[in-house]
């Protein structure tokens, strides 16, 4: 295994207005193993949705089923607000009626964005906005799940809070400029009071501006909850990059583990509607009592 590195915070410095942590205790970095391009790496697709890539300049027009058409207006709605996230979406007898077309067509694109977490259908009550507040959607992103037990959200003892300038490579993850303004976190996630992930966030500056520790501090549910409701960002899926590396010192003393402990190492970019990033999240696992689980199909 490799032993993980402290390059990722190191990239986070010549920061512009720190914010203090609430919370005390050694900002060492938590990172990806040096040398792990030599590391076979395993990537997930967090989300059912996926990206459709943008077609070369010289490629003939396609034929988009009716269906396809549909899905794309009323995911237009969905990003544009005119639902918001856990309202209640007009009918499949009301959207027929809207878009002209037949009850199915609409059931067939609703099936869609269903599968994908847009939206969310409630037997006997209809459809509603999928939102990051509801119990389910707590896990669609975190993959860690205990060993024995029921999975349950963590709590976070927040180390660093910043604005910084993007590194080059985080940038170039996030589709910005080099030296962008990002808000970087920093923080550890503890199960049952046992510190099991440390975690190095990048957000882009002027989506959260006024983002602080203190208000992170505050909320009590989960982070992206606090992202939709407070910044209007719903992130939609994620493309993550998993491998093994050793505990190096800094994460072996944030976690209480001893120095080449095996931890799972992750790197996870989060998307909003219209395939924009707008979170890059680097953190490792200590997986003596929870394990990565993936559903796939």
């Amino acid at each position: 295994m490799n032993s993980a590195s402290s390059n990722l915070t190191n990239n986070a410095t010549a920061a512009s207005g720190a914010v203090s942590p609430t919370a005390g205790g050694p900002a060492t970095p938590a990172a990806a193993a040096a040398g792990a391009a030599a590391t076979p790496v395993i990537s997930v697709n967090t989300t059912a949705a996926t990206a459709v890539p943008a077609p070369a300049a010289n490629a003939s027009p396609t034929f988009s089923p009716l269906y396809q058409q549909i899905k794309a207006l009323i995911t237009q709605s969905l990003q544009s607000g005119e639902w918001k996230p856990g309202e209640l979406i007009p009918s499949e007898v009301e959207l027929a009626g809207r878009f002209k077309v037949s009850q199915g067509t609409v059931r067939k694109a609703i099936d869609e964005l269903a599968a994908e977490n847009l939206v969310m259908r409630r037997q006997g009550k209809g459809t509603f906005v999928s939102t990051h507040h509801e119990a389910r959607a707590h896990f669609r992103f975190l993959r860690l799940v205990p060993d024995e037990g029921v999975p349950h959200y963590p709590e976070s003892k927040f180390i660093e809070v910043k604005r910084v300038r993007a590194p080059a490579d985080v940038a170039r993850l996030m589709d910005l400029k080099s030296g962008d303004a990002v808000i970087f976190i920093k923080r550890v996630q503890y199960f049952d009071g046992v510190p099991t992930i440390v975690e190095e966030l990048w957000l882009p500056g002027l989506i959260f501006k006024g983002l602080t520790a203190e208000r992170l501090v505050e909320y009590k549910g989960p982070m992206y909850g606090l992202f939709e409701t407070e910044f209007g960002t719903r992130m939609i899926r994620a493309s993550e990059q998993i491998r093994a590396v050793c505990a190096d010192a800094g994460a072996a003393q944030l976690l209480n583990i001893d120095l080449g402990t095996p931890l799972l190492s992750s790197e996870r970019v989060s998307f909003t509607y219209g395939d924009k990033p707008v979170e890059l999240r680097r953190g490792l696992y200590l997986t003596s009592r929870h394990h990565y689980q993936n559903e796939l199909s």
